[in-house]
């Protein structure tokens, strides 16, 4: 095995696997390490890309039960194959961890399968299955993602009470399920099952769901879960789960903190995530942790051994797969002596709900803290005719623009392929296009982005032309 390299990557997560292939590309002998079997990380095996396949299969079915007959579609004797679902579910998983390894192999990168411990900061420590084996290099990039965290009270067993990771892969479909933590991975969760019959209950501590996002988008989520039948609690305040062998109890404090109590099938946690750095012997460099946890890294991503970078969940910041992307390609450019930048304000999050849920910039809410001055714009799907005729009419598109220069402040949308829609107004606010020039170029009609050129114009201080 070669054992001296010029890059290790830690960790095959989407900011890993990112980094090991653009140091490769510039031309560094590069190897990837990684604890398990399978390449691609939380995101490719247990995170992003087996919950949109499950929401995508979930909304194809809930769309047929519920506005096919509207369309003129009727269809007889439909009903769910839950163990293709999740059939469905593993095949795309497959096909995205066998592209990883083309990737792997088609930059020559060595991948080499086992848990990565630092001797020191020129040194790192691999073992697998009780073998060990010492690499060395001039670069190290810590990238080993987040593993799902819980509260106090409540202990995940996998069994009922469990994670995002087992819910993607249950047996067999539940009756009901409470979601503890209305954050993304919560309402994505909850979306998946209420979208196939099962009733979910969504317990959030905080005001709304999606708390960390523009208020307004937390507010229509709720509205449009409300009419799927998906019980919300919010100002809630979970205190213990119990496992009862065939179902698990949910103890939790009201808005009049009256103790309360609801039975499910299962239990999912989904108060966010933890950054994963314990077992890699960063007690043997000088490497920090705050208090949370997270590697303390300066502007260029490296820690206190300037030989050692660490990028995604394990650092400050959002934790998103394309954040983590963004800092792999910046560090190893850097590395590398060029100039990269990040704009950690310009890194949109995606919600995958249906309607979908997308923002980017500043939230109204931290411009009002910031004693910002600023204009909305603000127009609703329902005013849309691509949306009117795809009867898609929930949702609507809020732009934030700076009043004097028409400077665009934030972008936040909640409706039909907001995922793609976000992308636009990423482009604009990076290069500085103001919001009159956003409207003033040309849209496709009938389109939904003709919900963001009418947005742009309320916006820019003119009235919409389409309502």
């Amino acid at each position: 095995m070669e054992i001296n390299f010029d890059i290790v990557v830690i960790g095959s997560g989407p900011g890993g696997y990112i980094a090991a292939v653009r140091a490769a590309q510039l031309g560094y002998k590069t190897a990837l390490v990684e604890k398990y079997n399978t390449l691609g990380g939380t995101c490719t095996n247990v995170g992003c890309i087996p919950s949109k396949a499950l929401l995508d299969s979930t909304e194809h079915f809930h769309t047929a039960t519920t506005k096919f007959k509207s369309f003129g579609i009727e269809v007889d004797g439909l009903r769910l194959d839950f163990t293709q679902l999740m059939k469905r579910k593993n095949e795309v998983v497959q096909q995205n961890i066998s592209g990883l390894n083309y990737l792997m192999d088609k930059n020559k990168i060595h991948v080499i399968e086992g848990t990565a411990s630092f001797l020191n900061d020129k040194e790192i420590q691999v073992t697998k299955n009780g073998e060990k084996t010492t690499i060395s290099a001039t670069y190290f990039i810590i990238a080993t993602g987040s593993k799902p965290a819980t509260i106090p009270g409540v202990v995940i067993d996998k069994k009922r009470i469990i994670t995002s990771t087992e819910a993607l892969s249950l047996t067999e479909k539940p009756q009901s399920i409470i979601v503890i933590g209305g954050g993304v991975i919560g309402v994505e969760m909850a979306s998946i099952y209420a979208r196939i019959g099962v009733k979910v209950t969504i317990i959030e501590y905080a005001d709304s769901l999606i708390p960390t996002m523009d208020k307004e988008l937390g507010k229509e989520l709720k509205k449009i879960f409300s009419k799927n039948e998906i019980k919300i609690l919010l100002n809630h305040k979970v205190q213990s789960t119990v496992n009862n062998g065939k179902n698990v109890t949910v103890h939790y404090l009201d808005q009049s903190n009256a103790v309360q109590e609801i039975t499910a099938d299962y239990c999912l946690v989904a108060v966010g995530r933890s950054p994963y750095t314990k077992e890699l012997g960063l007690e043997n460099t000088a490497i920090e942790l705050d208090d949370k946890g997270r590697i303390v890294t300066n502007d260029k991503l490296q820690t206190k051994e300037n030989n050692i970078y660490a990028i995604g969940d394990v650092i400050v910041g959002a934790m998103l797969a394309h954040k983590a992307e963004e800092e792999g390609v910046f560090v190893v450019e850097t590395i590398n002596g060029q100039k990269p930048h990040i704009n950690y304000k310009l890194i949109p999050g995606v919600v995958y709900t249906w309607p979908e849920v997308a923002s980017v910039g500043y939230t109204e809410e931290e411009l009002k803290s910031e004693n910002k001055e600023y204009r909305v714009g603000k127009f609703p799907f329902s005013a849309n005719a691509k949306a009117r005729a795809a009867m898609e009419k929930d949702g609507f598109v809020k732009v934030i623009s700076e009043p004097k220069y028409g400077e665009i402040l934030g972008i936040h949308i909640m409706g039909p392929r907001a995922a793609d829609m976000i992308a636009q107004g990423v482009i604009g606010m990076e290069y500085e296009v103001t919001d009159e020039d956003m409207f003033r170029i040309s849209y496709a009609h009938p389109t939904y982005s003709e919900a963001l050129k009418e947005a742009y114009l309320i916006a820019s201080g003119q009235g919409a032309l389409n309502i």
